[in-house]
C-alpha cells in the first residue's frame, strides 16, 4: 500500500493538497481537500488504467467553478421547498438557489477546504478529512462538525466514512457526489448494467421535488432488481424519465448487504455499492441532526477486475 501528497496551490489562506493512495494490485485513488472530493479512481484493464469516475483535467480546475465532481456535499444534498425549513414556530430561509428552491446548502461544504490527517496501515491507507461549518452559515443552524474518510485496501474496496455533530438541531442531509463510469469516461453509459436492490422509488416534479408517497417499481422503467442496461430505461418513454431527462429519482433500498451492483458494458470491472443509508444517494435520512448526537454515514465501493 502507498499515500502520497502534494501542495498545488491555495484557497481561502489555505493550502491545497492532492492525495495519492495505491493499493498493491494497481488500483488507484486521488483525493482533495477542497470539498473532500474523489478526484479519480483508476483500475488496471488489459494493462493499461482505467478511470472510472468522471473528473476534470488537472485538480486546480475543482475550484475555478462548482462543478459536484466526487464532491462531499452538504449540508443538504436534495432540495428545500422555497429554501424554507421550519422548526416548530420558527422558519429558517435558506439560499434559493435552484429555481424558487434551495439545493446543494448553498455555498456548500464541496466548495470549503478540509484539513486532513493521512493514514497507513499494512492493509489499507487512508485520508481523514474534517470541517468545521459555522453556525449561521447559508442559514443553518448549529456549529457542524464534520470528518469524511476515505479508505482503499488490497480487496480492491474503497469505502467513505462520514460522521457529523452539531452543537444545535439543525437540518442535514449530505452526500458523495461522484459519478461513476465503469467504462472509461462516459463512453458507454448507455450500456452499463444495472442491478439495484429497491422495490419502490419515488416520482418527481419537474423541479426534482418529490410528487408524494412513494410507487412500486415492478412493471417501470425503474424496476433494476434483476439487472438490466442503463438504455433500456432511458429509452423506455416513461414519463419520468423524460420530465428529468434521465434518472434522477431516489430508490428506496431493500436494506441488504449489497445495494446495488454495475457492470462495464465489456464485464471487464464490476463495482459493488453497500451502504447503511435507505436510498443510494443518501436523500431520505432522517433530515435533522440534534444536538450531541453523532450522525454517521457509510458506504462501500468494491471493485472485481
Amino acid at each position: 500500500m502507498k499515500l502520497t501528497f502534494k501542495k498545488y496551490g491555495q484557497l481561502q489562506g489555505r493550502d491545497l493538497c492532492e492525495f495519492v493512495l495505491e493499493n498493491d494490485h494497481g488500483m488507484s485513488v486521488k483525493l482533495l481537500n477542497y470539498g473532500a472530493t474523489l478526484e479519480d479512481v483508476a483500475i488496471p484493464v488489459d494493462g493499461a488504467k482505467r478511470h472510472v469516475i468522471l473528473s476534470l483535467k488537472q485538480a486546480e480546475d475543482y475550484s475555478k467553478e462548482r462543478n459536484f465532481l466526487g464532491g462531499t456535499v452538504g449540508r443538504i444534498a436534495g432540495r428545500v421547498w422555497h429554501g424554507q425549513w421550519k422548526n416548530g414556530d420558527h422558519i429558517r430561509q435558506l439560499p434559493i438557489n435552484d429555481g424558487e428552491n434551495h439545493i446543494h446548502g448553498g455555498f456548500g461544504t464541496d466548495q470549503q477546504v478540509w484539513s486532513f490527517r493521512p493514514e497507513q496501515g499494512e492493509d489499507f491507507v487512508s485520508v481523514h478529512f474534517s470541517l468545521l461549518d459555522p453556525d449561521g452559515h447559508n442559514g443553518f443552524p448549529g456549529n457542524l462538525q464534520l470528518e469524511a474518510t476515505y479508505t482503499l485496501n488490497n480487496s480492491g474496496e474503497l469505502l467513505y466514512d462520514l460522521t457529523a455533530y452539531s452543537d444545535k438541531l439543525t437540518i442535514f442531509n449530505p452526500t458523495n457526489h461522484t459519478y461513476f463510469c465503469l467504462d472509461d469516461l462516459g463512453t458507454k453509459i448507455d450500456q452499463t448494467k444495472l442491478f439495484l436492490d429497491a422495490d419502490y422509488y419515488l416520482p418527481v416534479k419537474e423541479d426534482g421535488l418529490p410528487v408524494g408517497g412513494m410507487e412500486a417499481v415492478e412493471g417501470t422503467a425503474f424496476d433494476f432488481r434483476m439487472g438490466k442496461s442503463m438504455e433500456d430505461a432511458l429509452k423506455s418513454g416513461d414519463a419520468q424519465i423524460a420530465l428529468r431527462k434521465g434518472l434522477d429519482h431516489p430508490f428506496i433500498l431493500n436494506g441488504q448487504k449489497t445495494a446495488a451492483k454495475v457492470v462495464a458494458s465489456d464485464g471487464k470491472v464490476s463495482m459493488k455499492i453497500g451502504t447503511n443509508a435507505p436510498a443510494p444517494g443518501n436523500d431520505l435520512r432522517e433530515i435533522t441532526l440534534e444536538p450531541g448526537k453523532n450522525w454517521q454515514w457509510q458506504v462501500s465501493w468494491k471493485f472485481e477486475y
